[in-house]
């Protein structure tokens, strides 16, 4: 199996919703996706928030780090969910062909579309583990 990287961002607006992104996999997520050769996960994160949101961000703490082997496509994934709070950019879907719809949800509703973090986005918002980057050694 290929090991892969994959970077998502949890991005709150000041209506407390969290914004999703329906992806051309047919389901929900958070903004994010593959982390490029040569890209740390940050640069990742940032690249493609914008890439699929229209929106710059900062990324915070890393909230969670989920792993899965996904056999059709033969990848051994390891994702990571950083905060992301917005320092620009316009609302758009930059690349149709990949993102359908983009849409700020509440709470309970990314607790439907996002099962995959088990003890929920409350304590999924309360946690964080460290990220140090030593770049190059």
């Amino acid at each position: 199996m290929e090991e892969v990287k994959v970077v998502y961002a949890l991005i709150k607006n000041k209506y407390n919703q969290i914004l999703m992104v329906d992806n051309h996999e047919g389901h929900w997520s958070f903004p994010g996706g593959r982390v490029e050769a040569g890209e740390s996960l940050v640069e990742a994160v940032i690249r493609e928030v914008f890439e699929e949101t229209g929106l710059t961000i900062e990324p915070g703490k890393i909230l969670a780090i989920n792993e899965g082997k996904f056999l059709k496509r033969n990848h051994h994934a390891i994702l990571f969910t950083f905060e992301g709070h917005i320092v620009g950019g316009t609302e758009e879907i930059k690349i149709p062909e990949e993102i359908f719809q983009l849409e700020w949800v509440n709470i309970e509703q990314v607790e439907q579309r996002a099962p995959y973090y088990s003890e929920g986005i409350n304590k999924l918002l309360q946690g964080h583990a460290p990220y140090y980057n030593q770049g190059i050694i």
